[in-house]
């Protein structure tokens, strides 16, 4: 009889250990849970170290943010997506590199001239973003004052449609689109137009952007 309670009382205290591990193994996710390290891939100003050893160059770069929205963020993300689904590491088949398909005379234009460097550095590509960017909106400050809020083939010109155009199509291209209100169009050589673009990333704000006739990638030591 002894050993039959025995027996019961371990088995007893047993179930008891069991279920209470599996309450504190299982206890609910709160916000304060994550780190700030979990949302930090969004900044622009992550190390390269760091960002190689969380991306390395044969992955694709996978943000994660609830919140991008129509920010600057959600911009870059948005347009990084849609010419490379991210991809850091990718080359197509004219020769355009990286996330956001730069050119290699394009990138020779903000100081970047070792297209390898480039292609395994993903914060030298968020950089080149951001100078050409800055670039392209000083060439076409004009005609952003000028065209911004009308209506051109059906799509509301907004600065950040323009941008947008102005990477896949060059400043030039967009300013012909634009003075001829829509006359002289541009397709690149997969078929995708500056109205496409125009309308595709129209209304984000890109405020952050400054024109800067000289925009360069300052290369460290």
């Amino acid at each position: 009889m002894r050993k039959n309670i025995g027996s019961f009382l371990a088995l007893s205290l047993t179930i008891c250990v069991l279920v209470f591990s599996s309450f504190k193994t299982n206890k609910a996710i709160t916000e304060d849970v994550y780190s700030q390290n979990d949302v930090a891939l969004n900044e622009v100003e992550t190390s390269n170290e760091e960002i190689l050893n969380v991306f390395p160059a044969h992955k694709p770069y996978k943000p994660f943010s609830p919140t991008l929205g129509k920010s600057y963020i959600g911009f870059k993300e948005a347009l990084g997506f849609k010419e490379s689904r991210g991809d850091y590491s990718i080359v197509n088949t004219f020769g355009y590199l990286g996330k956001y398909q730069f050119g290699k005379e394009t990138l020779k234009l903000i100081g970047i001239y070792n297209p390898i460097l480039f292609l395994n550095t993903p914060e030298l590509q968020e950089k080149a973003f951001l100078a050409n960017a800055e670039r392209n909106k000083w060439i076409l400050r004009k005609d952003i004052n000028r065209f911004e809020g009308k209506v051109i083939n059906g799509i509301e010109i907004t600065e950040s449609g323009i941008l947008a155009a102005a990477h896949l199509a060059g400043p030039g291209n967009v300013k012909k689109f634009l003075r001829s209100y829509g006359a002289n169009g541009f397709s690149d050589a997969y078929g995708t137009s500056i109205s496409y673009y125009m309308k595709k990333f129209s209304g984000y704000d890109t405020s952050f952007i400054k024109p800067n006739r000289k925009a360069k990638v300052k290369m460290k030591a």
